[in-house]
């Protein structure tokens, strides 16, 4: 198999694995329990390690790129006005800051600090 045409398939299942992950964390963002924000808590740990797995697992930042990116995808479409006027992630009444609005900030944020982190193979000392 061509290696240009195997990474760039591991691209595209990374993005659309992420697009799921993402839909799924849209969706489940906004549970609560009593004041406890447990949905948006359990979709951050699970971007996280989603992310991290999949860099560990493919060892190239540009892998766990697109599955951020998928992920961010889903958050973008489904904060939009839907077809039949339907709105999953509301905005947020002025002055306030609701879980919709954390989740959208923190998606990108995971992504980021993830592709950005140091590899393991780069931290090891020379000697």
């Amino acid at each position: 198999m061509n290696p240009l045409f195997a990474r760039i398939a591991t691209w595209l299942v990374a993005a659309v694995l992420g697009f799921v992950y993402g839909v799924a964390c849209v969706i489940g963002q906004a549970a609560m329990w009593g004041v406890l924000p447990v949905g948006l808590i359990t979709a951050i740990v699970g971007l996280a390690a989603m992310l991290v797995a999949i860099r560990v697992l493919t060892g190239e930042r540009a892998t766990a790129l697109a599955a951020g990116i998928g992920a961010l995808a889903a958050t973008v479409i489904l904060s939009g006005r839907g077809p039949g006027g339907s709105i999953v992630v509301p905005a947020a009444p002025e002055g306030e800051i609701t879980t919709g609005v954390i989740w959208t900030i923190v998606v990108p944020l995971i992504a980021a600090i993830v592709v950005a982190w140091p590899s393991a193979s780069s931290l090891r000392p020379t000697n």
